[in-house]
């Protein structure tokens, strides 16, 4: 399931790659609703560490992305992994389908037997 969140870039750090070969870059988000800001950091991986390249902080964009949950020696992490960012007033920077997260709008009925 894909979620997406708008708000403005704090920070974006260096690749890191590992032993194993896996690569995964960071970018903290700051996202303006409720009492207090949030500042969300989200991963790419692999592949896709290579949308934050033309990035810059300050820039509002909306990201994509799945939540992913393991656990390690009786513990449970959660990371927030991006794969689509688009720039405000432009489109998806990622070569991924359009992922569509409902049924198309007709399908929708008013009409509701209860």
């Amino acid at each position: 399931m894909a979620y997406d969140l708008t708000g403005k870039i704090k920070l974006i750090q260096e690749p890191q790659t590992f032993n194993s070969g896996f690569t995964k870059r960071e970018m903290v988000v700051v996202v303006e609703g409720g009492k207090y800001p949030q500042e969300i950091n989200l991963e790419f991986v692999q592949d896709k560490i290579s949308l934050l390249d033309n990035l810059e902080p300050g820039q509002t964009v909306t990201v994509t992305f799945d939540i992913r949950g393991r656990e390690y020696n009786g513990r449970y992490f959660n990371n927030l992994q991006g794969w689509r960012i688009s720039m405000e007033n432009e489109s998806p920077t990622t070569d991924a389908p359009p992922v569509q997260d409902g049924p198309p709008a007709e399908v929708y009925d008013d009409d509701i037997p209860f």
